[in-house]
């Protein structure tokens, strides 16, 4: 009987830990969705040499995961996007996308890529560069 009740204790001292790290994935997992999806638009959008490409600092936008305030289980996330020019190439960029949930992690993460213009992606045809 003794050794079940110490069994039992140890697995429920356990549970707080297991919390924190389900919490944790959680927030992550959601994060680098974020993260991803931003960076693949960006790269969308920059591979057409019909599209202008706005040189800027980091701009800040609020994601809500819901798309709906004051949902159950629902995150915010600020996701600071920064856009330069690849040094003196013309038709190069780099994008560079952080993703962080305060109060929780102020860091977040983050990922750059560098995109260049592509003539095949270029919509509608025939249009000049931008």
């Amino acid at each position: 009987m003794f050794l079940t009740a110490v069994g039992i204790m140890a697995i429920l001292s356990l549970q707080p830990s297991a919390w924190k790290t389900t919490a944790r994935a959680d927030y992550l997992g959601r994060a680098s969705g974020i993260l991803y999806k931003t960076l693949q638009d960006n790269e969308a959008r920059i591979m057409n040499p019909c599209n202008a490409v706005a040189l800027a600092g980091p701009t800040t936008a609020a994601v809500t995961v819901s798309n709906q305030a004051g949902t159950a289980g629902d995150a915010t996330y600020n996701v600071a996007t920064t856009i330069v020019q690849d040094g003196a190439n013309t038709r190069a960029f780099v994008v560079t996308v952080t993703v962080t949930w305060p109060p929780l992690n102020s860091t977040g993460i983050s990922e750059s890529i560098t995109v260049t213009r592509q003539e095949m992606c270029r919509f509608p045809v025939g249009c000049p560069d931008a």
